[in-house]
């Protein structure tokens, strides 16, 4: 059920999602063995990503803030919003502010929130739970699994943003005032990606179909993580 607003009216996010150019996607997850298919990978997350996101009946839409074509023309075609980094070298959370941005120059009311692209195993029910405990505050934020970063912060309409990610965004979004989201069973929404441990437990919640048709390719180089 999509959450309500006080007035009765339903809650419906938009996603705002950046994706980096896939050559220079996954570093580190690349860092750990070269036989990793590192683009393939990280196009696969995104787009499994993207598509359950989409699924999910409290996402009215995804903006998806990409330089990489190959990207941005396959997530056009799930149906998302594709559009560019802004000038300049501002990183992540410039991008982000451009992305909600966009948003809401043509529609200013709507409740925007970020979302990583590295979600594989992300499950549209799940989503839709913490967006729904999203929506009773002004900002809220969901921890990743290791409860360091950040892989969800939602901005209700009429509030900014504020996007403080990379490195320790758990602690910077909570000294923003924003209110951390610490549903139980929504480990879908936690589960982002950067070692070959977080794959491997991606892969036991069980991954979106394009990362799955990779599995071959990654299941032996990952299995000996701990």
């Amino acid at each position: 059920m999509r959450p309500k607003r006080s007035e009765g009216a339903d809650v419906v996010w938009t996603l705002v999602v950046p994706v980096k150019p896939l050559a220079m996607a996954k570093s580190r997850l690349r860092a750990e063995s070269a036989r990793l298919p590192g683009p393939a990978l990280a196009l696969a997350f995104a787009l499994d990503t993207v598509g359950a996101a989409l699924a999910c009946p409290s996402v009215g839409g995804v903006a998806v803030v990409t330089r990489d074509r190959q990207a941005g023309a396959e997530l056009a075609a799930l149906g998302a919003r594709v559009l560019p980094e802004p000038p300049g070298d501002g990183g992540l959370n410039a991008a982000l502010a451009h992305g909600a941005r966009a948003v809401r120059a043509g529609r200013p009311d709507s409740p925007v929130a970020t979302l990583n692209a590295d979600l594989p195993a992300l499950r549209p029910a799940e989503l839709g739970r913490v967006l729904d405990f999203a929506a009773e505050f002004p900002r809220a934020f969901l921890a990743d699994a290791a409860g360091i970063g950040t892989t969800l912060l939602a901005a209700n309409r009429g509030m900014e943003l504020a996007p403080a990610f990379e490195g320790a965004s758990r602690a910077r979004h909570s000294a923003s005032g924003a209110r951390e989201i610490g549903l139980a069973g929504v480990d879908s929404v936690r589960r982002d990606v950067d070692t070959a441990r977080d794959l491997r437990a991606a892969l036991r919640l069980g991954v979106g179909p394009r990362t799955a048709a990779l599995a071959g390719a990654v299941t032996a180089v990952v299995s000996g993580a701990d």
